[in-house]
């Protein structure tokens, strides 16, 4: 059975569709252990909750590595096969994406390249104000870079004239899950490789 790390520092919503996805059997996995940054973060409540390992990791005064390193130990511990970051507000250091390469997946709300290194609301409200018509969801395997790793899968979402941030992420949020769970189906049966740099989905 597939190992779930989530490393989370917001609320994470879209772990919630996992979750679900899990005990209804839609999904063959387990979130073994949740991590954040922020000890007040819902997602460890949200993962108390369903009886997962919960994991507050103090990040005050660490260098990124020294932070990574005890990540790595928590997930190791977990024997994680797949380490899933969802509204994760940290940048990765090199040698915790070396030591998991092509095994961390990032969700961004956005239809990369457009809109990369922005967070959550901020995203939604630029969409908004650009009058665009078209945004969505992707993920990524995460690299040395910020939202510039190999896309997985994206999903694309209508931008309606009365959306609003509120809205509009909701919208969005929903592609986020059904490319996550996809995608760690995906994982799951070895139908995701890496190659040069870009995905390919074996069908």
């Amino acid at each position: 059975m597939l190992r779930i790390g989530v490393l989370a520092s917001t609320k994470a919503t879209d772990m919630q569709a996992v979750i679900n996805a899990i005990n209804s059997k839609k999904l063959n996995a387990n979130i073994s252990v949740v991590i954040s940054d922020k000890q007040d973060a819902y997602a460890l409540e949200r993962a108390r909750k369903h009886g997962i390992k919960a994991v507050f990791i103090d990040s005050k005064g660490k260098q990124r590595e020294k932070f990574d390193s005890e990540v790595a130990k928590e997930l190791d511990k977990s024997k994680v096969h797949l380490v899933l970051l969802i509204g994760y507000m940290r940048i990765l250091s090199p040698w915790f994406v070396s030591k998991y390469k092509n095994r961390i997946m990032n969700i961004h709300p956005s239809l990369l390249p457009k809109y990369a290194g922005g967070m959550d609301m901020n995203v939604h409200a630029k969409i908004l104000k650009n009058r665009e018509k078209i945004t969505g969801a992707t993920l990524h395997f995460v690299d040395e870079g910020v939202d510039s790793g190999p896309v997985i899968l994206q999903k694309e979402v209508e931008v309606n004239e009365n959306d609003t941030v509120g809205s509009l992420k909701e919208k969005v949020q929903k592609a986020e899950q059904k490319i996550i769970l996809k995608a760690i189906d995906l994982f799951d049966k070895g139908k995701i490789k890496v190659d040069e740099g870009k995905v390919m989905i074996k069908q």
